[in-house]
Protein backbone atom coordinates (compact mmCIF):
# COMPACT_ATOMS: atom_id res chain seq x y z
CA UNK A 1 0.00 0.00 0.00
CA UNK A 2 3.24 2.40 0.36
CA UNK A 3 2.72 5.65 1.89
CA UNK A 4 -0.65 6.95 3.41
CA UNK A 5 -2.80 8.43 0.48
CA UNK A 6 -4.99 11.03 2.49
CA UNK A 7 -8.31 8.86 1.44
CA UNK A 8 -6.69 6.61 4.56
CA UNK A 9 -6.24 9.45 7.59
CA UNK A 10 -8.88 9.46 9.71
CA UNK A 11 -10.56 12.89 11.22
CA UNK A 12 -8.48 14.14 14.19
CA UNK A 13 -10.96 12.39 16.57
CA UNK A 14 -10.78 9.57 15.12
CA UNK A 15 -7.29 8.53 15.23
CA UNK A 16 -6.35 5.92 17.56
CA UNK A 17 -4.43 7.64 21.12
CA UNK A 18 -0.38 6.54 21.47
CA UNK A 19 -1.50 4.79 24.62
CA UNK A 20 -3.62 1.59 24.43
CA UNK A 21 -5.99 0.82 27.17
CA UNK A 22 -6.17 -3.41 28.21
CA UNK A 23 -9.75 -4.76 27.96
CA UNK A 24 -10.71 -5.94 32.09
CA UNK A 25 -13.77 -7.65 32.27
CA UNK A 26 -14.47 -9.10 28.87
CA UNK A 27 -16.65 -12.64 29.64
CA UNK A 28 -14.69 -15.64 28.82
CA UNK A 29 -17.23 -18.16 28.39
CA UNK A 30 -16.45 -22.11 28.66
CA UNK A 31 -18.51 -23.69 25.89
CA UNK A 32 -17.35 -27.65 26.76
CA UNK A 33 -20.75 -28.81 28.03
CA UNK A 34 -22.03 -27.49 24.79
CA UNK A 35 -20.30 -30.35 22.62
CA UNK A 36 -21.95 -33.40 24.01
CA UNK A 37 -25.44 -34.29 22.03
CA UNK A 38 -28.52 -32.72 23.24
CA UNK A 39 -25.77 -30.21 25.36
CA UNK A 40 -28.41 -27.05 25.05
CA UNK A 41 -31.60 -28.28 25.15
CA UNK A 42 -30.83 -30.11 28.11
CA UNK A 43 -29.07 -27.51 29.86
CA UNK A 44 -30.75 -25.53 32.68
CA UNK A 45 -27.34 -23.53 32.68
CA UNK A 46 -26.60 -20.30 34.63
CA UNK A 47 -22.96 -21.62 33.89
CA UNK A 48 -23.29 -20.57 30.04
CA UNK A 49 -25.45 -17.85 29.92
CA UNK A 50 -25.35 -14.84 27.07
CA UNK A 51 -27.10 -12.22 28.82
CA UNK A 52 -24.94 -9.79 28.84
CA UNK A 53 -23.53 -10.28 25.76
CA UNK A 54 -22.10 -7.29 23.04
CA UNK A 55 -18.21 -8.65 23.03
CA UNK A 56 -16.99 -11.97 24.53
CA UNK A 57 -14.76 -14.79 24.20
CA UNK A 58 -15.38 -18.16 23.84
CA UNK A 59 -12.89 -21.05 24.73
CA UNK A 60 -13.77 -24.88 24.29
CA UNK A 61 -16.11 -23.75 21.22
CA UNK A 62 -15.58 -27.44 19.55
CA UNK A 63 -14.32 -25.89 16.44
CA UNK A 64 -11.31 -28.23 15.65
CA UNK A 65 -7.96 -25.86 15.66
CA UNK A 66 -6.73 -27.99 12.20
CA UNK A 67 -10.04 -26.40 10.54
CA UNK A 68 -8.81 -22.97 12.03
CA UNK A 69 -5.04 -23.12 11.08
CA UNK A 70 -5.80 -25.03 7.45
CA UNK A 71 -8.14 -22.07 6.60
CA UNK A 72 -5.35 -19.33 8.19
CA UNK A 73 -2.25 -20.88 5.68
CA UNK A 74 -4.34 -20.94 2.79
CA UNK A 75 -5.29 -17.09 3.70
CA UNK A 76 -1.65 -15.99 4.01
CA UNK A 77 -0.73 -17.95 1.15
CA UNK A 78 -3.56 -16.02 -0.73
CA UNK A 79 -2.53 -12.69 0.55
CA UNK A 80 1.20 -13.03 -0.03
CA UNK A 81 0.46 -13.13 -4.10
CA UNK A 82 1.25 -10.13 -6.39
CA UNK A 83 -1.62 -7.47 -6.22
CA UNK A 84 -1.82 -8.73 -10.19
CA UNK A 85 -3.05 -12.38 -9.46
CA UNK A 86 -5.27 -10.91 -6.33
CA UNK A 87 -6.78 -8.77 -9.04
CA UNK A 88 -8.12 -11.16 -11.09
CA UNK A 89 -10.81 -12.45 -8.91
CA UNK A 90 -11.37 -8.42 -7.70
CA UNK A 91 -14.37 -7.67 -6.30
CA UNK A 92 -16.82 -5.34 -8.56
CA UNK A 93 -20.89 -3.72 -8.66
CA UNK A 94 -21.40 -7.00 -11.22
CA UNK A 95 -19.09 -9.77 -8.92
CA UNK A 96 -19.24 -8.36 -5.55
CA UNK A 97 -17.95 -10.99 -3.65
CA UNK A 98 -13.76 -11.88 -3.76
CA UNK A 99 -10.76 -9.63 -3.22
CA UNK A 100 -11.37 -6.07 -2.58
CA UNK A 101 -8.69 -3.58 -1.22
CA UNK A 102 -10.37 -0.63 -1.28
CA UNK A 103 -13.04 -1.19 1.37
CA UNK A 104 -14.52 2.18 3.09
CA UNK A 105 -15.84 2.35 6.45
CA UNK A 106 -17.40 5.87 7.18
CA UNK A 107 -16.20 7.41 4.02
CA UNK A 108 -12.76 6.81 4.95
CA UNK A 109 -10.77 3.89 3.46
CA UNK A 110 -9.89 1.05 5.51
CA UNK A 111 -6.18 -0.41 5.92
CA UNK A 112 -6.34 -3.29 4.83
CA UNK A 113 -7.12 -5.71 2.00
CA UNK A 114 -9.94 -8.82 2.04
CA UNK A 115 -11.18 -11.97 0.53
CA UNK A 116 -14.84 -12.39 0.92
CA UNK A 117 -16.57 -15.61 -0.27
CA UNK A 118 -20.22 -16.89 1.13
CA UNK A 119 -21.64 -19.84 2.90
CA UNK A 120 -24.22 -20.77 0.30
CA UNK A 121 -22.88 -20.71 -3.25
CA UNK A 122 -25.01 -18.79 -4.75
CA UNK A 123 -26.32 -16.50 -2.12
CA UNK A 124 -29.56 -14.92 -3.43
CA UNK A 125 -29.96 -11.15 -3.31
CA UNK A 126 -32.45 -8.53 -4.16
CA UNK A 127 -31.34 -7.85 -7.53
CA UNK A 128 -31.44 -3.89 -6.39
CA UNK A 129 -32.34 -2.12 -3.23
CA UNK A 130 -35.96 -0.12 -5.05
CA UNK A 131 -38.57 -0.57 -2.22
CA UNK A 132 -40.56 -1.97 -4.92
CA UNK A 133 -37.98 -4.87 -6.80
CA UNK A 134 -39.59 -7.74 -6.61
CA UNK A 135 -36.86 -9.55 -8.82
CA UNK A 136 -33.39 -11.24 -7.14
CA UNK A 137 -29.98 -12.05 -8.31
CA UNK A 138 -27.50 -14.78 -7.47
CA UNK A 139 -24.28 -13.50 -5.88
CA UNK A 140 -21.50 -16.16 -7.33
CA UNK A 141 -18.04 -16.70 -5.27
CA UNK A 142 -14.64 -16.06 -7.24
CA UNK A 143 -11.98 -18.23 -6.29
CA UNK A 144 -8.26 -18.05 -6.94
CA UNK A 145 -6.19 -20.29 -8.82
CA UNK A 146 -3.59 -20.34 -5.84
CA UNK A 147 -3.45 -21.57 -3.48
CA UNK A 148 -5.78 -24.59 -4.54
CA UNK A 149 -6.72 -25.45 -0.80
CA UNK A 150 -8.53 -22.08 -0.13
CA UNK A 151 -11.85 -22.96 -1.48
CA UNK A 152 -11.93 -26.61 1.19
CA UNK A 153 -10.54 -24.65 3.53
CA UNK A 154 -13.28 -22.20 3.64
CA UNK A 155 -16.26 -24.76 2.99
CA UNK A 156 -14.78 -26.68 5.22
CA UNK A 157 -14.38 -23.88 8.31
CA UNK A 158 -17.68 -22.51 7.64
CA UNK A 159 -19.72 -25.64 8.49
CA UNK A 160 -17.94 -26.04 11.64
CA UNK A 161 -18.61 -22.24 12.59
CA UNK A 162 -22.22 -22.64 11.08
CA UNK A 163 -22.60 -25.20 14.20
CA UNK A 164 -21.48 -23.34 17.06
CA UNK A 165 -23.49 -20.09 15.06
CA UNK A 166 -26.52 -22.39 15.92
CA UNK A 167 -25.50 -23.24 19.03
CA UNK A 168 -24.84 -19.71 20.06
CA UNK A 169 -28.38 -18.26 18.99
CA UNK A 170 -30.32 -20.98 20.78
CA UNK A 171 -28.46 -19.44 23.87
CA UNK A 172 -29.30 -15.98 23.11
CA UNK A 173 -32.84 -17.33 22.51
CA UNK A 174 -33.06 -19.41 25.45
CA UNK A 175 -31.48 -16.19 27.82
CA UNK A 176 -34.64 -13.87 26.05
CA UNK A 177 -37.14 -16.73 28.02
CA UNK A 178 -37.86 -17.83 23.90
CA UNK A 179 -37.79 -21.71 22.60
CA UNK A 180 -34.30 -22.72 21.84
CA UNK A 181 -34.72 -22.84 18.32
CA UNK A 182 -36.69 -19.61 17.84
CA UNK A 183 -34.21 -18.12 15.26
CA UNK A 184 -33.51 -21.05 13.16
CA UNK A 185 -36.44 -20.45 10.35
CA UNK A 186 -34.14 -17.34 10.13
CA UNK A 187 -31.13 -19.16 8.39
CA UNK A 188 -32.52 -21.58 6.30
CA UNK A 189 -31.66 -19.26 2.94
CA UNK A 190 -28.67 -17.30 4.86
CA UNK A 191 -26.76 -14.68 3.93
CA UNK A 192 -23.46 -15.66 5.73
CA UNK A 193 -19.92 -14.36 4.49
CA UNK A 194 -16.47 -15.71 5.66
CA UNK A 195 -14.12 -12.79 5.34
CA UNK A 196 -10.39 -13.07 5.40
CA UNK A 197 -8.34 -9.84 6.12
CA UNK A 198 -4.83 -8.97 5.85
CA UNK A 199 -3.39 -5.73 7.67
CA UNK A 200 -0.44 -4.61 6.72
CA UNK A 201 2.28 -3.21 8.23
CA UNK A 202 1.40 0.88 8.15
CA UNK A 203 4.10 3.39 8.15
CA UNK A 204 1.61 6.17 10.14
CA UNK A 205 -0.57 4.09 12.36
CA UNK A 206 -1.05 7.27 14.10
CA UNK A 207 -3.48 8.59 11.05
CA UNK A 208 -4.97 5.33 9.55
CA UNK A 209 -7.00 2.76 10.72
CA UNK A 210 -6.98 -1.08 9.44
CA UNK A 211 -11.19 -0.90 10.20
CA UNK A 212 -12.92 2.58 11.53
CA UNK A 213 -15.72 2.28 13.94
CA UNK A 214 -18.38 0.19 12.95
CA UNK A 215 -21.21 -1.99 14.77
CA UNK A 216 -21.91 -5.14 12.48
CA UNK A 217 -25.12 -4.88 10.78
CA UNK A 218 -25.61 -8.64 10.78
CA UNK A 219 -26.99 -11.07 13.25
CA UNK A 220 -23.85 -12.80 14.56
CA UNK A 221 -19.91 -12.13 14.23
CA UNK A 222 -17.28 -15.22 15.43
CA UNK A 223 -14.13 -13.22 14.93
CA UNK A 224 -10.56 -15.83 14.16
CA UNK A 225 -7.95 -13.73 14.91
CA UNK A 226 -3.77 -14.18 15.61
CA UNK A 227 -1.63 -13.39 17.80
CA UNK A 228 -1.01 -9.47 17.05
CA UNK A 229 -3.83 -7.58 18.15
CA UNK A 230 -5.15 -4.83 16.86
CA UNK A 231 -9.59 -5.23 17.97
CA UNK A 232 -10.58 -2.73 19.80
CA UNK A 233 -14.34 -2.60 21.63
CA UNK A 234 -15.61 0.91 22.49
CA UNK A 235 -16.75 0.86 26.50
CA UNK A 236 -19.75 2.38 27.13
CA UNK A 237 -19.08 4.25 30.09
CA UNK A 238 -16.90 6.40 28.77
CA UNK A 239 -15.97 6.04 25.17
CA UNK A 240 -12.55 4.73 25.74
CA UNK A 241 -11.39 2.20 23.08
CA UNK A 242 -10.13 -0.68 24.89
CA UNK A 243 -7.89 -3.36 24.03
CA UNK A 244 -9.15 -6.89 23.34
CA UNK A 245 -5.87 -8.83 23.41
CA UNK A 246 -5.92 -12.52 21.19
CA UNK A 247 -6.36 -15.61 23.30
CA UNK A 248 -4.85 -18.99 21.66
CA UNK A 249 -7.63 -20.62 19.91
CA UNK A 250 -10.46 -18.58 21.40
CA UNK A 251 -13.22 -17.01 19.44
CA UNK A 252 -14.30 -13.28 19.94
CA UNK A 253 -18.43 -12.81 19.91
CA UNK A 254 -19.68 -10.09 18.64
CA UNK A 255 -23.93 -9.43 18.61
CA UNK A 256 -24.83 -7.49 15.75
CA UNK A 257 -27.70 -5.15 15.03
CA UNK A 258 -30.47 -7.49 13.63
CA UNK A 259 -30.04 -9.43 17.09
CA UNK A 260 -30.25 -5.97 18.87
CA UNK A 261 -33.61 -5.12 16.82
CA UNK A 262 -34.93 -8.90 17.40
CA UNK A 263 -34.45 -8.71 20.66
CA UNK A 264 -35.72 -5.14 21.04
CA UNK A 265 -32.85 -3.74 22.65
CA UNK A 266 -32.24 -6.82 25.32
CA UNK A 267 -28.79 -7.07 23.29
CA UNK A 268 -27.09 -4.06 22.55
CA UNK A 269 -24.35 -4.19 19.32
CA UNK A 270 -20.89 -3.26 19.93
CA UNK A 271 -18.79 -0.29 18.37
CA UNK A 272 -15.45 -1.94 17.45
CA UNK A 273 -12.85 -1.08 14.95
CA UNK A 274 -8.92 -2.55 14.39
CA UNK A 275 -5.79 -1.08 14.87
CA UNK A 276 -3.07 -1.14 12.65
CA UNK A 277 0.71 -1.07 13.84
CA UNK A 278 4.33 -0.03 11.76
CA UNK A 279 6.28 -3.54 12.45
CA UNK A 280 3.71 -6.68 12.28
CA UNK A 281 1.02 -7.82 9.58
CA UNK A 282 -2.32 -8.74 11.40
CA UNK A 283 -4.63 -11.54 9.92
CA UNK A 284 -8.09 -12.55 10.63
CA UNK A 285 -11.27 -14.23 9.70
CA UNK A 286 -14.55 -13.38 10.88
CA UNK A 287 -17.55 -15.18 10.37
CA UNK A 288 -20.94 -13.30 9.82
CA UNK A 289 -24.23 -15.50 10.47
CA UNK A 290 -27.17 -13.92 8.67
CA UNK A 291 -30.45 -14.54 7.90
CA UNK A 292 -32.09 -15.16 4.51
CA UNK A 293 -32.37 -11.42 2.17
CA UNK A 294 -36.65 -12.07 2.29
CA UNK A 295 -36.26 -11.33 6.23
CA UNK A 296 -38.23 -8.46 7.32
CA UNK A 297 -36.21 -7.93 10.59
CA UNK A 298 -38.26 -6.30 13.55
CA UNK A 299 -38.41 -6.71 17.39
CA UNK A 300 -40.06 -9.68 18.21
CA UNK A 301 -43.87 -10.01 19.19
CA UNK A 302 -43.08 -12.18 22.37
CA UNK A 303 -40.70 -9.66 23.20
CA UNK A 304 -42.68 -6.47 23.03
CA UNK A 305 -45.58 -5.12 24.68
CA UNK A 306 -47.82 -2.06 25.12
CA UNK A 307 -45.06 -1.10 28.26
CA UNK A 308 -42.26 -1.91 25.82
CA UNK A 309 -43.18 -1.36 22.36
CA UNK A 310 -41.47 -2.05 19.22
CA UNK A 311 -38.27 0.34 19.12
CA UNK A 312 -37.76 -0.52 15.62
CA UNK A 313 -39.72 -0.56 12.50
CA UNK A 314 -39.13 -3.27 10.01
CA UNK A 315 -36.85 -3.68 7.72
CA UNK A 316 -35.83 -6.18 4.55
CA UNK A 317 -32.43 -8.06 5.33
CA UNK A 318 -31.76 -8.19 1.39
CA UNK A 319 -32.33 -4.27 0.39
CA UNK A 320 -30.10 -3.23 3.80
CA UNK A 321 -27.41 -5.94 2.21
CA UNK A 322 -27.53 -4.56 -1.53
CA UNK A 323 -27.50 -0.99 -0.05
CA UNK A 324 -24.60 -1.35 2.29
CA UNK A 325 -22.86 -3.69 -0.01
CA UNK A 326 -22.89 -1.07 -3.32
CA UNK A 327 -21.13 1.62 -1.05
CA UNK A 328 -17.89 -0.65 -0.97
CA UNK A 329 -17.32 0.88 -4.74
CA UNK A 330 -17.78 4.31 -4.45
CA UNK A 331 -17.39 7.43 -1.49
CA UNK A 332 -20.91 8.06 -0.57
CA UNK A 333 -21.71 11.86 0.27
CA UNK A 334 -23.68 10.97 3.21
CA UNK A 335 -23.86 8.30 5.97
CA UNK A 336 -24.73 4.90 4.92
CA UNK A 337 -28.02 3.31 5.69
CA UNK A 338 -27.92 2.25 9.59
CA UNK A 339 -30.27 0.42 11.70
CA UNK A 340 -30.95 4.01 13.89
CA UNK A 341 -32.67 5.02 10.70
CA UNK A 342 -35.66 2.53 10.90
CA UNK A 343 -35.57 3.52 15.51
CA UNK A 344 -38.63 4.57 16.47
CA UNK A 345 -38.66 8.11 17.80
CA UNK A 346 -39.50 8.01 21.51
Amino acid sequence: MGEVDPAFIQDLEHRPKPSIIEAEGIPLIDLSELNSPDAVSNSNSNSITLDSLVSEIVINHGVPSEQRQKLEKAARKFFALPLEEKVKIRRDEVKVLGYHDAERTKNVRDWKEMFDCTVQNPMIVPASAHPDEMEVVEWHNQWPEYPPELREACVEYAEELERLSYKLMELIALSLGLPGDRFRGFFKDQTSIIRLNHYPSCPAPDLALGFGRHKDAGALTILAQDDVGGLEVKRKSDGEWIRVEPIPEAFIINVGDIIKVWSNETYESVEHRVRVNSERERFSIPFFFNPAHYTMVKPLEELTSEKNPPRYRPYNRGMFLVTRTGSNFKKLDVENIQIDHFRNQS
